[in-house]
Order: structure tokens, then sequence, then C-alpha cells
């Protein structure tokens, strides 16, 4: 996920999605204990896509705050 795409989705698509990526990373790191994992680069792909989410939603409640 590109940090555009990021910027297009709304405060609701964010927390959904940002939800979504934290679980999936849940259950590849609890499938990394039980089995082996195929593709360990998602796990970097995951947590990119969470950091992106975080930051866009970290930086819309800034300017929340500073436009109030």
């Amino acid at each position: 996920m590109e940090m555009s795409e990021v910027k297009k989705l709304t405060d609701e698509e964010l927390s959904v999605e940002s939800t979504r990526v934290r679980r999936k990373l849940f259950d590849m790191r609890t499938q990394a204990v039980s089995d082996k994992i195929a593709d360990t680069s998602q796990f970097k792909k995951l947590r990119k896509d969470l950091a992106r989410l975080q930051t866009e939603t970290t930086t819309r409640g800034t300017a929340a705050r500073s436009n109030a």
C-alpha cells in the first residue's frame, strides 16, 4: 500500500485497515511459531503498511488539534 493510497482513505477506513493489518501480522507470527512460512518478506511489508497507516492517523489528529 502506497502513501498516496493511504491519504485517500477516510478516518474510518484508516482504522479498519490498521486493524486488518495488525490482525494479519498476528496471524503470521502465530503461523511462524507453528509452521514454516514460505514468504517471510511479508512481515516487513505489513510492518511498513502499518507504519504508513499510523503516520497518516497521527498527522490527521495533529492537524485537527491545531485547527481547533
